[in-house]
Order: C-alpha cells, then structure tokens, then sequence
C-alpha cells in the first residue's frame, strides 16, 4: 500500500470535502454550532442613553448646589419630561437618562432632604453610557464561521435573535470491530477486553461539532463488516480496527466491496500506519483507523478533527506550537512519530515532557497527556532544552 505523509494525507482527505448545508435552530440550542449567516444588529445597543449607577440624573450646568427633586426613572420605566436646570431625577443603573439631563451622580455623594438633593459638582457624562456604546444598527456582531460559544450566544440575543442559521452537524458513524471487543455493561470472556476506543471517539466527534452514533459487537465476518457499513446512516463513516492486513482485518474488504475508492491508503505515522480514507460508492466518505486506542486517538486528532471542521466550513489544518523539551528524545525512524506528553511551564517558556513509553495500547498515557510532540520522519535525536513541535490537545 502506497505511504503517504501526514500533511499530503490530510490534504487528500479534505479535498473531497465540500461544507455542509445550513438549517435554522433556537438560540437555546445552538451552543457549539457554526454559524452559516452573519447576525446583523438591527437596532443600537444600548437604544438608548442610560445610567451606569444608581444616583441622580441632573444638568451638569446647575451643579454644585441643592437641586428639586421632580420625579424617578427605573430600568423599564422612564422619566417623562424633559429635566431642566436646578432639577434631579432619581435614577437607577440601566434606566434612561431624561431629555435634558446630561450626567449623573452616584448615591453615595448626593445628601437627600425635605428640601430636595445636595449634589457635588458633576461634569457632563459622568456615569452614563451613550446609546451605541456596544454597538450600532447595522452592525455584524457574529461573522459567518464563528463558533457559538456562550459570550457570542449572548452577543446573538442582545440583538433580538430568537433562532440562528447554522451549519448542520455532520453525521458520523463509528464501528467497532473486533470480536474480541465487549462493551460494558456485558462482561468480557477470558480472551475479551473492554471496548474504549468508541467511546473516546464518540466524546471527540462531539466535542470537534459533530452529531455521533456508535455500532459496536460487530462480528469478524466479511457480511457483517460490509452490512454494518452499508447500513451507516452517516456523512462519514468511523471505522475502529480491522484496518490492517490481517486474516480478521475485514474493514478495507468491506469498503471495496461497497465501492471504495481511495484517497489515502496508509499514512507514514506512528503510531496509526493503517489509517486509511476515502469514498464509498454512494458517495459517503470512510476513515478507517486502527484498533490499538492511542493509535485511533492519534490518527484522530490528526485527521478526523480535521474532516469534521471542514464540513463545518471551518478552518481545518492544526496548529503547531514550539516547545523546550524535558527529556532527551531518541533519533527518529522514517515515519512521523507522534508522541503522548504533558506541557509545562517555566519563566514564561512553554516545556514538554513526552511520556517514556508510547505503546499504542495504552488507555492511561493518553488521558494523562495533553499535549503530542512531532518528531520528523529521520529527525535526530533532541537533547533536554532542544526545541520541538507540539500539537496542543483539547482538554476539559
């Protein structure tokens, strides 16, 4: 099979990927969705001038001095008439300031008797926010690509946005191969182990903003691999295991029996060499990788992040950083090596320390790493303080 590298991989597979379309969802639902369409305000916020504090509204001109008292404003419920010099409103945080009044002294330094309000000297705009101080009618709050975390949900319902459009999630599948895979509750035979690969999947695929399913307890069977596969109601789908070239690695089978049509058929990576992608014959895209878990993991990261970022129309390709290593890292052989580490810092210089063993099987590195160090394929060997690349990874 043809090796190819991560980079010209990761191009091949994103070349077949054209983004999703949009659909129309509440506000309430849309954290974590892409945004299909620019939120345009449609009126001035705030509409209109107001109080930052609670105190009293008055015309700066007639200040310092005792001023009469003729009336209140409250958030949602203004003062009527227009303020004229030598008169004060109370007011408070949020309501409108009155025509006429043009600044505003906070409670604390204004003295209140039977004969009205003392009020120390006030300079004009003290203690108001101008309408259109956030933002103006017209303008895009949230661009079309973003994100909805919860800061821009809120920017999307400060201008009346009851629902937004966005890009729809995309649909993935992920098999789990294997029958020496069980999945809990079921109790594993003598020669079984848990299934904990599709379950970090299935988390992943939903944190990166796709909408996932899992089929697992698929038998080692050629009809059972291609009937799971075909029945896939999916935009992508995940296979897990059965990557390889052994006599039960049945997944590559059962993709060309469905009319797969390669983009990728192995990667010069390690771990996760099997991972292969491409095109069914009905035109659903298939990512198989491997079974061992910190390779699926990997490859993942390296991939399927990006496959799922690109049907949302998002930006695809990782970003590398540079780090000081903590320990000496061996000379590297001909495949890009990506190792499991946990980052650090020191005088403000970001550090990395790659864990000593990288087998691929192990569940328990990988959740406590939070950072993968690149290694080049041929690189030599790096000594402590020497500088490498890391790919920073999306913890909780």
């Amino acid at each position: 099979m043809k090796l190819m590298s991560v980079v010209a991989a990761r191009q091949a597979m994103l070349a077949t990927i054209t983004p999703l379309a949009s659909e129309v969802v509440l506000l309430d639902d849309a954290l974590g969705r892409v945004l299909a369409q620019d939120v345009v305000a449609v009126r001035d916020q705030p509409p209109f001038t107001n109080s930052a504090m609670d105190g009293w509204a008055v015309v700066s001109g007639s200040t310092p001095g005792t001023l009469a008292i003729v009336g209140e404003s409250a958030a949602g419920r203004g003062y009527g008439a227009t303020l004229s010099a030598g008169e004060a409103v109370r007011i408070f945080t949020g309501a409108a300031l009155p025509d006429g009044a043009d600044s505003v002294v906070i409670q604390e330094d204004a003295t209140r008797s039977d004969n009205g309000v003392t009020v120390p000297a006030a300079r004009s705009g003290d203690n108001v926010r101008q309408a259109g101080r956030d933002f103006r009618s017209g303008d895009i709050l949230v661009a079309a690509g973003a994100r909805l975390d919860p800061w821009r949900i809120s920017l999307c319902a400060s201008a009346g946005q009851a629902t937004v459009r966005v890009v729809r999630r995309p649909r993935v599948v992920v098999l789990s191969t294997g029958e020496e895979i069980v999945e809990a509750p079921n109790l594993p035979g003598p020669f079984q182990i848990y299934d904990s690969g599709s379950a970090a999947l299935v988390a992943m695929i939903t944190t990166w903003g796709g909408a996932a399913t899992k089929i697992s307890g698929i038998s080692d069977t050629l009809e059972a691999v291609i009937a799971a596969v075909a029945e896939a109601k999916a935009d992508l789908v995940v296979t897990l295991g059965g990557a390889s070239v052994g006599d039960y690695d049945l997944v590559r089978a059962a993709g060309q029996a469905l009319g797969l049509v390669y983009q990728v058929e192995s990667v010069a990576v390690r771990p996760g060499k099997p991972t292969f992608f491409g095109v069914l014959g009905d035109g659903r895209a298939m990512l198989g990788l491997p079974g061992n878990p910190a390779s699926a993991f990997v490859c993942a990261e390296l991939f399927l992040k990006s496959l799922l970022l690109a049907y949302q129309g998002r930006e695809a390709t990782p970003t590398l950083l540079t780090a000081q290593t903590l320990a000496v890292l061996p000379a590297n052989g001909p495949r890009e090596h990506w190792m499991r580490a946990r980052l650090a810092e020191s005088d403000g210089l970001r550090q990395v320390r790659a864990y000593g063993d990288q087998d691929s099987s192990l569940v328990s590195v990988f959740a406590a790493a939070d950072a993968l160090v690149c290694r080049p394929p041929g690189a030599l060997a790096a000594g402590v303080g020497d500088l490498v690349q890391v790919l920073v990874l999306d913890r909780l």
